[in-house]
């Protein structure tokens, strides 16, 4: 299997489990996507430049912030202190950025944002970028 589809596979598979997730913890699935596009503000690095851009878009777009939340919510619930909503926006996060990588969206490089890690996107991959 060509390895950027087998990315895009196993990034489909992370989205479905966050959904399982999301519905086994007690919520409601819909809260995967009200805040689906809040991570996208990662993208007003770009009005910085490709550089600042793709540093603010991949730290946003990179699951270890995500699962460093997640851990904290987990130690937090461990102590009987629960903060759920902590464990709520940490699958919302992995949720978005699995379906981002499933659709192609993958993390950026300094050659702006239609380069990325899974290779080309939008005009670029048609090869009409400048």
């Amino acid at each position: 299997m060509n390895p950027v589809l087998a990315q895009r596979v196993e990034a489909g598979v992370i989205a479905a489990l966050a959904v399982v997730v999301t519905v086994a913890a007690g919520y409601a699935w819909w809260w995967l996507l009200a805040l689906f596009l809040l991570f996208d503000l990662s993208m007003l690095g770009y009005l910085r430049g490709p550089r600042v851009g793709a540093l603010c878009y991949n730290l946003g777009h990179s699951y270890a912030l995500p699962a460093l939340l997640g851990a904290v919510a987990v130690v937090m619930a461990a102590r009987d202190e629960p903060v759920t909503w902590l464990g709520v926006v940490a699958v919302a996060w992995v949720f978005h950025i699995a379906v981002d990588r499933a659709l192609g969206y993958g993390l950026k490089t300094t050659r702006g944002f239609a380069h990325t890690h899974l290779g080309p996107i939008g005009p670029a991959r048609r090869g009409d970028a400048r």
